[in-house]
């Protein structure tokens, strides 16, 4: 199983817009995208850092996904942040995930 993490920086007054764009315009894309297992997305207390993590079966699954689908959510995301996300993957070595609830903002 493999990770992708994104870190964003969020513009401030974008806090109750980015989780509903996120919902509505990325997620339905993501849950159709060969390997996606799971999706996680984290928002600091002060809500001016966003952390998204997805979950995918194999390593060329995120791959292909961050050649052909992410080049358009970076332009629905650039509304939403200060700088470019931080992009990195990880080999998860260790889990305790089956399926994770869902939760509706």
């Amino acid at each position: 199983m493999f990770a992708r993490h994104i870190t964003l920086q969020l513009k401030p007054n974008f806090e109750k817009e980015f989780p509903i764009v996120f919902e509505k315009d990325i997620m339905p894309v993501l849950r159709r995208q060969k390997g996606f297992l799971e999706e996680l997305l984290l928002v600091t207390p002060f809500k001016n850092e966003a952390v998204a993590i997805s979950l995918w079966e194999e390593k060329e699954n995120p791959e292909a996904y961050h050649k052909q689908v992410y080049p358009e959510f970076s332009k629905i995301i650039a509304k939403f942040v200060v700088e470019p996300p931080v992009v990195k993957m990880y080999e998860v070595e260790y889990a305790t995930y089956r399926k994770f609830a869902t939760v509706t903002v």
